[in-house]
């Protein structure tokens, strides 16, 4: 493999390049206009203007983006995460270009991408999932008669929703009539599939991924978990392995599971086996995403491999290393900063005036000083990863890295993460997936006090 096309913009192009330059492979970027000067389009090897600002015009051109690898004669397409990284039918289109897809087989993003369906194959495969429906639900009449079976409070969800969005949760059948339309119709908008269906609420529950890897010769391995449950707007913000209180015979089971999933699908390349994890430590299938993850960071700091790596050389044929060679060392935490109110989290487009992090972290950043934040793309300016020999020891470099970091020209949420990281809440390490809602509520109480 000599010469790769990135189909992504910022940060997670970035990373892709800094690994291809490592490896000797070219790399040709795409870019909006807004994108030109941003620092992936002038670090790849080559790079296209590829359509107008909006995602729509740009970024999701599937049939422009090949037409682009196959006058730079590339290899292979890299989706990153985002985007069109879970189109299958973008990644039919690939391989029938000729080109290698660097991620898993279109069929099983198909599978996978319909929530319903991905449940259905977990059920055969003997993974535990959350009770809830079987099938969408096609009417509130439905959904109500079903909800009184499953019990309130109940999640109802997108089939073929992902990243938090498509989700919403019901107290009550009154909570429910009210946002059954409203969820179809953003899922219709959002992933062209209105079929929802319904799943109960576990209460207290932690959200702990797996990373997966399968190659063609049929192996299938974990690189193991990552704790989720810092969220807002059940979209993750903070991200850490190993996961904090969560016993050795639960990690085990949980990681077990998760390989179990990949095999029951065939999978390729990298997956995430996503699980709701109770106070009791029972764990429940929650989805796989058929791409790398924003947080990857995580599993590479504490297993010492590089993630990118390893999805380049399973795409060209590769086999995964035995699962008894891959171990883990240290504690590594990940905080996404966006530029976003961090009062409201909305979204604070703008240009970054200055620029200053603190010491001893690991920056993964779309962004350089002087660029722009536009509102045209997710808001997240970088990603901060810290590693510590222990928890203990992330935590304190953590909070040290935060007392000097400062980004002027947008609102961040770096000054809630100064407070959040030195909350009981967080240091505990016993929180749950509303631990900042709630830590956020309980902060301004005490502050009008």
């Amino acid at each position: 493999m000599k010469k790769i096309l990135i189909a992504n913009r910022g940060e997670i192009a970035r990373r892709i390049i800094r690994t291809c330059d490592r490896l000797g492979i070219e790399t040709v970027a795409v870019h909006s206009e807004a994108d030109g000067d941003l620092p992936y389009s002038k670090e790849a090897t080559a790079a296209e203007l590829i359509g107008p600002n909006p995602v729509v015009q740009s970024y999701l051109q599937a049939d422009k983006i090949i037409e682009v690898a196959k006058k730079h004669n590339v290899d292979a397409i890299h989706p990153g995460y985002g985007l069109l990284s879970e189109n299958a039918g973008f990644a039919r289109k690939v391989q029938e270009a000729g080109l290698i897809f660097i991620g898993p087989d279109s069929d099983i993003i198909d599978m996978m991408g319909d929530k319903i369906e991905s449940r259905r194959a977990m059920i055969k495969a003997g993974v535990p999932v959350v009770p809830g429906t079987e099938e969408g639900v096609a009417s509130l009449e439905e959904a109500v008669e079903e909800a009184a079976n499953i019990g309130y409070p109940l999640m109802l969800k997108a089939s073929g929703g992902g990243g938090g969005i498509g989700m919403v949760r019901c107290e009550n059948e009154q909570a429910l009539s009210q946002q059954f339309d409203s969820v179809k119709n953003r899922a219709k908008a959002y992933f062209g599939n209105d079929v929802v269906y319904l799943e109960k609420f576990i209460a207290d529950a932690r959200h702990i991924e797996v990373q997966i890897f399968g190659d063609s010769h049929g192996n299938i391995v974990h690189l193991f978990e990552r704790n989720c449950s810092v969220q807002r707007r059940n979209q993750k913000v903070i991200e850490e392995s190993p996961s904090p209180h969560l016993p050795q015979d639960a990690r085990e089971r949980l990681c077990e599971a998760a390989v179990r999933a990949g095999q029951a699908v065939g999978y390729t390349n990298a997956g995430t086996v996503e699980f709701i994890v109770d106070q009791s430590n029972e764990f429940y299938f929650l989805e796989m995403n058929t791409r790398l993850q924003v947080e990857h960071p995580v599993t590479e700091e504490v297993t010492g491999l590089d993630l990118v790596e390893w999805q380049i050389d399973v795409a060209r044929g590769g086999k995964l290393p035995p699962q008894d060679t891959i171990t883990t060392k240290g504690h590594a935490i990940e905080y996404r900063i966006y530029a976003e109110d961090p009062k409201t989290f909305f979204p604070s487009p703008g240009k970054l005036e200055k620029i200053r992090w603190g010491e001893g972290a690991r920056i993964e950043s779309g962004y350089e000083e002087g660029n722009s934040v536009t509102p045209f793309y997710d808001p997240m300016i970088s990603k901060v990863i810290i590693t510590g020999t222990d928890r203990v020891d992330a935590l304190a470099k953590s909070q040290k890295f935060f007392n000097h970091a400062t980004i002027e020209g947008v609102k961040t949420n770096i000054p809630l993460f100064r407070e959040f990281i030195e909350s009981q809440e967080f240091i505990s390490g016993e929180y749950a997936t509303a631990v900042l809602p709630e830590w956020m509520e309980k902060s301004k109480e005490e502050k009008t006090v």
